[in-house]
């Protein structure tokens, strides 16, 4: 995924301001997270999140992601 569209952009940041959970694919691996931000870091977009059970930081590159979904 090289970039988000604008519909995916809108519902992250929903997440973010409603404290609702994201799934992240990545390489096959599934990251179940909450996002606090969303930043740039260079010219790479970058989630800054925590982990829902432990509250463990954890950051997601938006161009390294297979797919990102928002849970209800």
């Amino acid at each position: 995924m090289a970039q988000l569209s604008v519909a995916q952009y809108d519902a992250l940041e929903d997440a973010i301001r409603d404290g609702k959970r994201i799934a992240v694919y990545r390489r096959g691996t599934e990251y179940m997270v909450v996002p606090s931000r969303l930043v740039l870091r260079g010219r790479r977009g970058a989630i800054e999140a925590r982990h829902p059970t432990t509250g463990q930081p954890l950051t997601l590159w938006v161009d390294e992601a297979d797919s990102i979904e928002v849970l209800a």
